[in-house]
């Protein structure tokens, strides 16, 4: 079967592998985690659209990777939410949505790493070029950095899934739980050199200026810190810089991981289970990390609390 060539645009999607005694706690975990990332996400858009002091090129940034978050994570948890219970039947799918998914998991981790470099590059200029900072930062410079991340992103991962569309196919068993590029090249019998090396180059780019440039620009803040004598500026820097580190050094984390398993194919459960971390971990993370590091986002959410609990008490004295 595996020598044939399939006309079939349907392919056998390997499920999770859980027990049935674990079924329903897995799939109990997965739904909360996905409604958390979904809400938390979402409501930090909602507060920094609704809060004109909050229009600022760092939370305006801060949207687009809580936006990125919602769009990774429900490319994958849905599906496999709804195949924890399903009988072997369940695990088909058609290779147009396999396509779609592929393309929706490595858009995901491509905004992702050039937000993050984005991020950076506005820390940087805030805290080593403060009086140019509303000069350089503007609303018509954030709108371009979000095209130019969005736009990028949609070539590089638009040309990478072409190059595996592109590919006859002889197997039509995906062997992870969700679709993403690897998967669907290796559904063919044809050479897949040309995939490797784009995929292998475009993997490499988008790291080295992510991580090069970050490198770069937290080595010029520190420099800028070390030579201010202002504890208070510096004690702020500190703060927001060691937030976007997080967030940036859990996302490495998690994609190397990856990258690594891929190499060490007596590895490939560890791998299936790192690939979903990855769509769940930093995506459930970003909004707590930077809602409570973050001063004035934490205030914001503070207040609205408080005056959510103000109103229910009138509410309550009333009735």
């Amino acid at each position: 079967m595996e020598n044939q060539t399939f006309n079939e645009h349907v392919l056998l999607l390997e499920r999770l592998k859980v027990t049935p005694q674990s079924s329903f706690p897995a799939f109990i975990f997965l739904l909360i985690i996905y409604i958390f990332i979904v809400v938390s996400n979402l409501g930090l858009v909602v507060l920094i659209s609704r809060d004109r002091s909050l229009h600022q090129p760092m939370y305006l940034l801060l949207c687009n990777l809580s936006i990125n978050d919602v769009f990774g994570a429900t490319a994958i948890i849905p599906r496999l939410l709804s195949e924890i219970f399903t009988a072997r039947k369940g695990r088909y799918i058609s290779y147009i949505e396999c396509v779609i998914q592929a393309f929706c998991v490595h858009y995901h981790a491509s905004c992702l790493y050039i937000t993050l470099m984005i991020m950076g590059f506005d820390r940087y200029v805030a805290i080593c070029n403060p009086l140019r900072y509303t000069t350089i930062m503007t609303n018509n410079m954030v709108l371009r950095l979000t095209v130019f991340n969005w736009g990028v992103s949609l070539v590089l991962v638009g040309t990478l899934i072409a190059l595996s569309v592109r590919l006859s196919r002889c197997r039509r068993v995906i062997l992870n739980p969700f679709c993403d590029n690897p998967s669907l090249f290796k559904l063919s019998c044809e050479s897949i050199v040309i995939n490797n090396i784009y995929g292998l180059a475009m993997t490499t780019v988008v790291l080295a200026f992510s991580i090069g440039s970050t490198i770069f620009t937290y080595l010029k803040i520190a420099m800028v810190c070390l030579n201010n004598k202002s504890k208070v500026l510096n004690s702020r820097a500190l703060q927001t810089c060691a937030t976007h580190l997080t967030v940036y050094m859990i996302m490495i984390v998690s994609g190397t991981v990856i990258i690594i398993l891929h190499r060490f194919p007596q590895l490939s459960d560890q791998r299936k289970l790192a690939a979903i971390m990855f769509h769940v971990v930093p995506p459930a993370m970003n909004a707590v990390i930077y809602g409570l590091q973050i001063k004035e986002v934490r205030q914001k959410i503070i207040i609205m609390f408080h005056n959510n609990k103000v109103t229910l008490k009138e509410v309550k004295s009333q009735d």
